[in-house]
């Protein structure tokens, strides 16, 4: 866990904020019983979390595609190779949903804005050395040649959710 004091405090307003304006079909499945903490949450999103990505085309068609998702702060970071189709969306439109989904256990959903960390032009997020650090350390030095190769973005909510049916069972410590 990542996560300050100030990072988890603006979660868990987010995720109140957003559980409290969304529709009453939603809120009849998710509510506050089955909806982590934001401290539990920064808890079980650890590592690596496959995201389902979506992003808009220029026609207004919705992409879908996975990413690795890294939850640090309070928010989503991911990376794409900078030839990619999906980076063309985000240059473009930086509107995205993302969502992490482990089986029936734990549904995480994320509407908002991405911010692009590493232009290829311009001065990179004031962050960045220390989120590359973490991301070098996690795949690898030279995993890519990570000036040229990749483009990471951090996702900047405005909607967050999450749903598990059985909090303790997701928080609790793995039995090896």
């Amino acid at each position: 866990m990542r996560e300050t004091p100030e990072d988890l405090r603006e979660l868990q307003d987010l995720l109140d904020a957003s559980l409290s304006r969304s529709t009453s079909h939603l809120r009849s499945i998710i509510n506050t019983e089955s909806t982590p903490t934001a401290e539990q949450l920064s808890q079980v999103l650890t590592g690596m979390c496959t995201l389902a990505l979506s992003t808009v085309t220029a026609k207004g068609e919705p992409r879908i595609s996975g990413v690795d998702g890294h939850f640090l702060h309070g928010k989503w970071h991911f990376g794409t190779a900078r030839g990619a189709a999906k980076a063309r969306h985000l240059a473009a439109r930086s509107a995205v949903s993302a969502a992490h989904m482990r089986g029936e256990d734990l549904g995480v959903f994320t509407h908002g804005k991405v911010e692009i960390l590493n232009p290829r032009d311009g001065e990179p997020a004031a962050d960045w050395p220390d989120l590359l650090a973490y991301l070098k350390d996690f795949y690898g030095d030279d995993f890519f040649d990570w000036d040229n190769d990749v483009v990471y973005y951090r996702l900047h909510p405005h909607w967050m959710t999450v749903y598990a049916p059985d909090i303790a069972r997701l928080t609790a410590p793995s039995q090896s």
